[in-house]
This record gives C-alpha cells, sequence and structure tokens, in this order.
C-alpha cells in the first residue's frame, strides 16, 4: 500500500512537471524585423479590355447579300465590312433623281415666263409714258391714257405674278433637292463600312439574314485602346492614384510580366463586392491580345525606406487602422495596440505607431500563447 502510495505521488508529481512544461515553458517565436527599400503594392485581379469597342450595324432594315470581313481581321477606316440588298432604295433614287429633272424643267419655263412679263411691262410702261405726254399736249384723249396706265398696271401684276412662281418652284426645288440627298443618304446607308481602324472581334450575322436597323453585325475595338481593367479592395483603394506603375501577368502567359500604368480610377465602386475599378494601358503587352482573358495586377503605391511589416493574419480586431498584436517584451509575451498605414499585396500592413520601446512584434502568435508566458525569440521574418 506504501509503495501504491508512491508510485501515485510520482504519477502526480510527473503531470504536474508536464502540464507545467506544456503551460509554462518558453514559447519560441518568429518576430518581425525591419526591412529597407519596401516596395508597397496593391493586388488585383480583372480582364483584358477595350476601351474603344463598338457594336456597328446598320441604319436601315434590309436583306444582307454580302459579309466582307471576319473575326480577327483588321480593317481600315471608310473599309465596307457588309451591304444590304439596295434595289428598292435605288428605285427611291431614281424618283427623287426624276423629281429634280422636272423642278428644273420647271424653273427653265418660270424664268421664260419672267423674262416674257418684264418684256411686256416695259412696253406698257413706254406706251404709257408716250400717251401720257400726248395727253398734255392735247393730242391724245384722257381715255387712252387712262388704258395705257391700266395696261402698265395689268403688266406689272403679272411681272410680279412670274417672279411669284419663279420663287415657288425654286422652293420645291430646294426640297427635291433635299429628298434626293435624303435617299442617296439612306442608299449609302446600305454599305456598312468601318467608323476607325479596328480589328473585328465577332461577326454576328451571315448572308441572307433578313436585318433590322440598329442589329449589330460586327463587334470592334480599336486595338490601340486595348487596357487591363482591375478590381482593388476599397479598404486599399485609397492608396491609389493616376500615373501609378504597375505589373501585369496574364493567364495564358503566366511567366512573363507587363509593365503598365495606372490611366484611369473608377469614380463608381462595386456595391456588392466593395471593389473599386482601375484601368491600366500596357507599354509592352504582346502585340495580340484577348478579351476577357483574366489579368492579375500589382500596382506600386509607394516605397518605404524602413518600415515594419507586420502580416495580417498576426493582427486581431484589426479595422484597417488599429489592430492589437502579440509581442515578446522582456521575454515575455504582451498584447499591444498598434496603428497600420500602407498595406501591400502580401497581405502585411504598415506599423505606423503605439509599438513599446524594446518590443519585437510575433509574425505569428504560437498556439498556447498567453499574456506573460515566457517566450524565447527565433528567426525573424
Amino acid at each position: 500500500m506504501r509503495r501504491s502510495w508512491i508510485l501515485g505521488a510520482v504519477a502526480l508529481v510527473g503531470l504536474a512537471a508536464a502540464g507545467w512544461f506544456l503551460t509554462e515553458r518558453p514559447l519560441t517565436v518568429t518576430v518581425v524585423a525591419a526591412e529597407t527599400g519596401v516596395p508597397l503594392r496593391l493586388y488585383g485581379l480583372g480582364s483584358v479590355e477595350a476601351r474603344v469597342l463598338s457594336r456597328v450595324g446598320f441604319e436601315v432594315g434590309a436583306a444582307l447579300v454580302s459579309v466582307s470581313a471576319d473575326a480577327g481581321d483588321a480593317v481600315k477606316a471608310g473599309q465596307e465590312l457588309a451591304a444590304l440588298h439596295p434595289a428598292e432604295q435605288k428605285t427611291r433614287v431614281a424618283r427623287a433623281q426624276a423629281a429634280v429633272a422636272a423642278n428644273a424643267a420647271g424653273q427653265a419655263k418660270a424664268d421664260a415666263a419672267v423674262a416674257r412679263a418684264q418684256a411686256v411691262l416695259a412696253q406698257r410702261i413706254a406706251a404709257n409714258d408716250r400717251q401720257k405726254e400726248l395727253a398734255r399736249q392735247d393730242i391724245s384723249s384722257i381715255q387712252r391714257a387712262e388704258e395705257a396706265q391700266r395696261d402698265e398696271d395689268v403688266a406689272r401684276a403679272e411681272f410680279a405674278l412670274a417672279e411669284a412662281d419663279l420663287a415657288v418652284i425654286r422652293a420645291q426645288g430646294a426640297d427635291v433637292a433635299a429628298a434626293l440627298q435624303l435617299e442617296e443618304t439612306l442608299l449609302s446607308h446600305h454599305r456598312l463600312v468601318a467608323p476607325y481602324d479596328a480589328v473585328v472581334v465577332a461577326r454576328h450575322v451571315e448572308p441572307g439574314t433578313v436585318v433590322k436597323a440598329g442589329d449589330p453585325i460586327f463587334t470592334l475595338i480599336d486595338p490601340a485602346t486595348i487596357w487591363v481593367q482591375a478590381f482593388i479592395d476599397e479598404e486599399r483603394a485609397g492608396q491609389l492614384a493616376l500615373g501609378q506603375e504597375g505589373v501585369i501577368r496574364l493567364r495564358s502567359q503566366p511567366t512573363a510580366e507587363f509593365h503598365g500604368t495606372v490611366a484611369r480610377i473608377g469614380l463608381e465602386s462595386d456595391r456588392v463586392n466593395e471593389e473599386r475599378r482601375v484601368w491600366l494601358t500596357c507599354t509592352d503587352c504582346p502585340a495580340r491580345m484577348f478579351l476577357g482573358e483574366q489579368a492579375e495586377v500589382r500596382i506600386l503605391t509607394g516605397l518605404r525606406e524602413s518600415a515594419l511589416m507586420v502580416p495580417e493574419v498576426a493582427i486581431t480586431g484589426f479595422d484597417g487602422f488599429r489592430g492589437t498584436v502579440w509581442t515578446v517584451q522582456d521575454g515575455r509575451l504582451q498584447r499591444a495596440e498598434l496603428t497600420f498605414g500602407a498595406r501591400d499585396d502580401k497581405g502585411r500592413a504598415e506599423v505606423t505607431g503605439g509599438l513599446p520601446d524594446g518590443s519585437a512584434i510575433v509574425a505569428m502568435p504560437p498556439k498556447g500563447a498567453d499574456e506573460g508566458r515566457l517566450a524565447r525569440i527565433g528567426d525573424a521574418q
């Protein structure tokens, strides 16, 4: 019995020692070391897009008779891409041309009528002047003078009427000329031409299809306006500025890095994903880019000569500005509330204040960490 008591006591002492060893032994921790020349980058995921993208189609509807371009083709401004059946519109143009010709003939007739009325008026004026002179000399009767004045007035009115008829016909000429121009414009709309130097991204219809006005026939892009659209977490987007440089990686070329510049920052954030859109132009991207291809960007927002960068996973209660970390002070673990500034694309935040003198920040709190627990500093990271 005495022996069993001794064995039990030994066991209790062993358990106590083991418990003390597990709970009170110094923990080996990794601490954060100050770094020099620290680049601050923001990570974003996005895709290749084009700033100038057009879904082009006809302004009128008809049957499609030809399609002259296909996906992947490079086209020049003014180059014909497709054409509609023009017979009906050509007939309208012919009718408008006939109306213009008829109006021209009418104007010629009206011009002749004006010239005739003008000649008659001149004759009547001369006759009236002679009758007035004869009447003053009592050679001719007053009645004949009055008749000569009446003839002049009638001739003057007929001349005015001829001029008015000519003005009406000229106005009608302007109308039929405008109608002809309209019909010719509509005829020209039966040809679809490239609005600028472009690359055909997609061809949506084939010959024989009856299309309506506005139906897309091709999707075009201006290859000079290809850029990368990326989404940046709103919490980090405050560091963005136009002109910042970035590194671009395309999914189809994961081992290659291309260089870009922030060209636009969206004025409206995504309300659901809480992200801000940015666009980067690329200076050395491949000549052939594919719209919609996934791209990763890392935008350089600053460079610190010296900084203490703490992994965000080591910060508790982090609100983007303040948070609590474990520190090693005088060989024991302590909690400290710090303030933070810029963050980088490695998931780290820059310490800006609150760190007690002589303290080292624990990079990854070990299991069993507690206030006052002995700690031994291992390798810094």
